[in-house]
């Protein structure tokens, strides 16, 4: 019994000859019960030992069979040689099986023990050595083969297995002694008062011994990074907008973002659309529902600030289809039919840019310096894989204040991706239907040793921002990128269906720790 495993080992170390003693001593304890009776020894410094490892081939019950009855290739040799005038291809699963026909016929034909003439095979050799068989009873016996490709061979056609042996070579430490002497846990009241305490030997204290684990909750990776990008922007002076409506109407999501009614994004396959109600209402002052108004406070009429410019909803409505379909504020817009209802229809929000669209009418009431972020999720009709999903997270980022040039989003942009621990930055031309300039962002990944794309940015159109009452000579700066991205990255996750959805391991989410952009 394990238990009695350390006096065992005792006993063998007094009883013989040898100064060192190997667990093959023990042939019929597992390695992990006496590891442990070898460690208990060795934490009161009556034995030393040192650790083997080694590697022993083990026989699957197809190999057993080989070795006991012979090769597939054998038997189909055996086979054929006895039927003396030759056997039909179709008779022989029936003589040595399904399994063996399979198998042993293209290895008897590739060793030219066998030839087939029409439809009848015929032995091609007097005589055959079953090396196959001889191999693995070699193996049965000691283990191992000579040979590393004869292993490597056998373990390609399953017919072997490698499993790993720990062996101690155990040899007297300083404290040797035939038997194990109590030792105390716990010094008692007792003790104290009948002196025993003097006497008693006690346990030391195991300070690398593991705490049992505590059962407790975790916050999901994606909160961790979560949390270190709304700590960098709130360090540099950005306010939170709120995210709360998952569903929008086109106007808001395409429409105000200068984003035309044949854009690709608004098709089926890149949109999920609501089916019950099909449509919302327009927009309207007193709607209780629209976030930046339950925020600022109900206003009639447009603007309570008599020194803004900003237009009632439905001027602003109005302003926003003429942008698109005449031109406007110096823009000759797109030139076609805008269409009402499609304005309308309700969407599963594709970016939270619907959201700066919010926050920057909401602004033109009082036009003055502004920064505003946001993080939360979005949803798009894409097909799923290793790296999308149809639903993940965006940030973004909007800075809104006069005399801006694309010159500051580029510094700005290499101050806000140092942050996260990202200095080597190249920037794209890119196009988006509501920035101009616009571009995207790429960002060296060391590990991957490649340049990869971390973001979108740009400059906020005219033809978007002046519709809502913005001053002329106001810029707002914007960009995004997807939470999903650098969370894999620095946590090491190369499918995306194991950090978000029912495919996620819940021991992952426990065990790793926060991370530190910047540091990591």
């Amino acid at each position: 019994m394990a238990s009695d495993l350390p006096t065992q080992i005792l006993d063998l170390l007094s009883s013989t000859d040898a100064p060192i003693l190997t667990s093959d001593a023990f042939p019929a304890v597992p390695s992990i019960p006496l590891k442990g009776a070898v460690d208990k020894l060795k934490s009161r410094d009556m034995i030393t030992y040192e650790t083997i490892e080694r590697e022993e081939a083990v026989l699957s019950p197809e190999a057993e069979g080989i070795a006991a009855n012979g090769s597939h290739e054998a038997k189909v040799f055996e086979a054929v040689r006895a039927a003396l005038e030759g056997l039909k291809v179709a008779d022989l699963p029936n003589v040595v099986g399904k399994e063996a026909a399979k198998v042993g016929a293209g290895n008897a034909f590739k060793k030219g023990w066998i030839k087939k003439d029409k439809d009848l095979l015929r032995t091609a050799a007097d005589s055959i050595e079953d090396t196959t068989q001889e191999q693995l009873l070699i193996i049965k016996k000691t283990k191992t083969y000579p040979d590393p490709k004869v292993i490597a061979d056998l373990r390609k056609r399953k017919l072997l297995s490698l499993q790993k042996v720990l062996s101690f070579k155990i040899s007297k430490g300083p404290k040797y002694a035939r038997e194990l002497v109590k030792e105390e846990t716990d010094l008692t009241a007792d003790m104290l008062a009948n002196g025993s305490w003097k006497t008693a030997k006690f346990k030391p204290y195991n300070f690398n011994a593991k705490g049992a684990p505590t059962p407790s909750g975790a916050l999901h990776p994606l909160n961790k990074v979560r949390q270190e990008f709304r700590q960098i922007f709130f360090e540099m002076g950005f306010e939170e907008m709120p995210t709360n409506r998952f569903v929008e109407t086109g106007f808001w999501n395409f429409d105000a973002l200068f984003v035309p009614q044949q854009h690709p994004a608004r098709d089926l396959q890149d949109t999920f659309y609501i089916s019950d109600p099909v449509k919302a209402d327009k927009p309207r002052e007193d709607d209780p529902s629209d976030v930046h108004v339950a925020k600022a406070g109900k206003v009639i009429g447009g603007s309570s600030n008599p020194n803004s410019n900003r237009p009632s909803y439905e001027e602003y409505w109005d302003n926003v289809r003429a942008v698109h379909e005449t031109g406007k504020y110096g823009s000759i817009g797109y030139r076609y039919p805008w269409n009402p209802d499609e304005s309308l229809r309700l969407v599963l929000r594709t970016h939270t840019t619907s959201v700066s669209t919010y926050m920057l009418h909401k602004l033109a009431e009082n036009p003055r310096p502004a920064r505003y972020f946001s993080i939360d999720r979005v949803f798009r009709n894409e097909a799923v894989d290793a790296t999308h999903l149809a639903e993940f997270h965006q940030i973004e980022g909007v800075i809104a204040d006069f005399g801006l040039a694309l010159g500051g989003l580029i510094g700005f942009m290499e101050v806000f991706f140092a942050k996260m621990g990202i200095h080597d930055l190249r920037f794209k031309p890119a196009y988006n239907p509501y920035t101009e300039p616009s571009m995207e962002i790429f960002g060296y990944h060391e590990g991957l040793g490649k340049w990869v794309e971390i973001g979108n940015s740009g400059m906020f159109r005219p033809e978007m921002l002046e519709p809502m009452g913005l001053p002329k000579d106001m810029r707002v700066y914007g960009w995004g990128l997807s939470l999903e991205r650098p969370t894999m990255i620095k946590y090491g996750v190369s499918n995306i269906r194991e950090l978000l959805g029912h495919k996620v391991d819940l021991n992952f989410i426990e065990t790793n720790p926060a991370v530190r952009l910047e540091k990591d």
